[in-house]
């Protein structure tokens, strides 16, 4: 039996549309991406646990947006007009940036600079809003009036393309039967199929 050579390479995850499988836990999440061209206020909150979607989603909105895609740790310091200048953004990960005063103040400043030209602004998290114990109470509020999408829990299809996929991102081929039994007795989340 030929046995397979575990390398460790870097692994280059495929985050375009192609590579993303659509189930009923992502499926609003996605269209909702798809209709940015209508978000109130040109802004969208996209909410999920960790591993469950977000960054791939936001790779795909960006490359067909023209979006650029920013941490939101590199928002502390930044300047709010010159980031503004691409017109269309994501912050990963909004929800860390609470109590942080300067990546608050730049998110607030960029907010309102992008609301004012058209521009759009989608910001995920692991969490609404409502529960991001942010310090500026007029970033607060903005926030908490953004629209918010949220990724359900996984079903087992997606449990199961999910690791299809990570494991050919790895070059791993797998038994069929050993996926259908991981999926049957793991825990439901796709940081676990990671």
């Amino acid at each position: 039996m030929p046995r397979q050579l575990a390398l460790s390479l870097p692994v280059a995850e495929a985050m375009t549309r192609a590579d993303f499988f659509v189930s009923p836990a992502n499926a609003l999440a996605l269209a909702t991406l798809d209709g940015w061209h209508g978000w109130p206020a040109g802004k969208l909150v996209l909410v999920g646990p960790a591993g469950s979607g977000k960054t791939h989603l936001a790779n795909i909105w960006a490359a067909e947006a023209g979006a650029v895609i920013l941490p939101a740790a590199d928002l502390a310091g930044a300047a709010p007009d010159a980031l503004a200048r691409w017109g269309r953004i994501v912050v990963e990960d909004a929800d860390t940036l609470a109590g942080v005063r300067e990546a608050e103040v730049t998110l607030f400043h960029l907010h309102n600079i992008l609301a004012a030209s058209g521009g759009k602004l989608l910001l995920t998290a692991a969490t609404p809003p409502a529960q991001w114990p942010l310090s500026l109470p007029d970033l607060a509020s903005r926030m908490q009036a953004a629209a918010t999408v949220h990724i359900a829990p996984p079903d087992d299809a997606l449990l199961s393309a999910v690791m299809v996929k990570l494991l050919a991102d790895r070059q791993v081929a797998v038994n069929p039967q050993v996926l259908t039994y991981c999926v049957a007795h793991m825990e439901r989340s796709l940081s676990a199929a990671r």
